[in-house]
């Protein structure tokens, strides 16, 4: 199984996912769409170099939407640590400890995380707030 997310850096808010057992660009940009449709089209999107990420498709939805496309760099991890973070958050405190039978099995366990780490979990980053907090706050909170 793959997994997509998109994520708020300013907040960490994790603002879309997808799971798919396929992994093809058409399931990254509906992934992406369904983030912009439910908040909103972002000035910029980050990713690794992956090559769903410069595939025709996915360049092509950031451009129609006016969407800067950012990459990071060779070896240049801190350019993704948010989302690696976040993966790496799902992976060691949720399924690692859970089992999983069915692909709709392992996406409610990723629902339930997923809104478990916006609107529950604290982070020390966030002067122990929660993501939805800064998230729905927006920028004025960080002045």
């Amino acid at each position: 199984m793959y997994l997509t997310a998109v994520i708020d850096w300013y907040s960490r808010y994790t603002v879309g996912w997808r799971l798919s057992d396929t992994m093809r660009a058409c399931e990254v940009c509906a992934c992406a769409r369904s983030a912009f449709s439910a908040h909103g089209t972002p000035a910029c999107m980050n990713s690794d170099q992956g090559s769903i990420f410069g595939s025709d498709d996915y360049v092509s939805l950031l451009k129609g939407k006016g969407i800067r496309q950012s990459m990071d760099g060779k070896a240049r991890w801190r350019d993704n640590v948010l989302i690696e973070r976040w993966f790496r958050t799902l992976k060691s405190e949720c399924l690692r400890n859970l089992e999983y039978g069915t692909p709709r099995e392992l996406e409610a366990i990723i629902s339930k995380f997923v809104d478990y780490y916006n609107n529950e979990r604290i982070h020390q980053s966030l002067d122990y707030d929660v993501p939805a907090d800064w998230y729905a706050d927006g920028f004025p909170k960080a002045a």
